[in-house]
């Protein structure tokens, strides 16, 4: 199969899952980038932390149309995590690879975990919003995001329910304005990666995510969350074990 086909297919995917769940699509981006179109960890999470950003922002558009977008509480969410993602994503580029891989297969499974838990205990113990805690969840989102290229939704999404006290829709939708800002907070640092992208790959991945973003927020309407959310969390499971065994082998 062409890189080109496996581009637009993964693309696709990334785009459902950011618009479907409001975060996850970096957790498939970077793996797809690395395993099936040939970028080393550095270069993918730079080339995720691109089309993540596009393609939340799209996705972003959707669910403020829709009423799912709380502006004031994303945007302190997001401005937390502002410069520890700028610094994290400059650390990045002098941390080696097989370290890169280990740390994201971690974070991998991390959030498979999380989505696996029930909904309704997060819920339950989220109605009482601490601005110190949501200050630390914000930074340390951005310092993860900056760090691994993932856009950090599916910590967010959580972080706004259980932090800020908001239910699980507009969780979804504010968390795209999170990722949105800190990803492109990290990719201001990362000017030697994104001069050797490969912009044949890129393009047709990154216009596959930004029209499967639009498909993700029609198929969140049609489709129960918590099947889209166990579906999602078992492959990525699936993709964590295949990165830890790159790792060790």
């Amino acid at each position: 199969m062409s890189a080109l086909v496996l581009a637009l297919i993964a693309g696709a995917v990334v785009g459902l899952a950011l618009g479907a769940l409001g975060g996850g699509g970096s957790i498939l981006a970077v793996p797809a980038l690395i395993y099936l179109l040939g970028f080393s960890p550095a270069t993918a999470t730079t080339a995720s932390l691109l089309i993540v950003a596009a393609t939340s922002a799209t996705a972003l558009y959707a669910h403020a149309r829709a009423g799912d977008v709380r502006w004031k509480a994303g945007t302190l969410f997001a401005a937390a995590g502002v410069l520890p993602a700028a610094a994290a994503g400059a650390a990045a580029a002098r941390l080696p690879q097989p370290a890169l891989t280990a740390a994201f297969a971690a974070v991998a499974a991390l959030a498979a975990v999380r989505m696996l838990r029930p909904r309704g205990a997060a819920v339950r113990a989220g109605h009482a919003e601490r601005p110190a805690r949501a200050v630390s969840a914000g930074a340390g989102l951005g310092a993860l995001t900056g760090l691994l290229g993932v856009g950090g939704g599916f910590l967010a999404v959580p972080a706004l329910v259980t932090v800020l006290g908001l239910e699980m829709r507009a969780a979804v939708g504010t968390s795209l304005l999170v990722i949105s800002v800190n990803s492109l907070a990290s990719l201001v640092t990362r000017g030697p990666t994104a001069t050797g992208l490969d912009w044949a790959v890129v393009g047709p991945f990154l216009a596959a995510a930004i029209l499967g973003a639009w498909d993700g927020k029609r198929l969140a309407s049609k489709v129960s969350g918590p099947v889209l959310q166990r579906t999602f969390a078992i492959a990525l499971l699936a993709v964590a074990a295949l990165m830890l065994l790159d790792v060790v082998a």
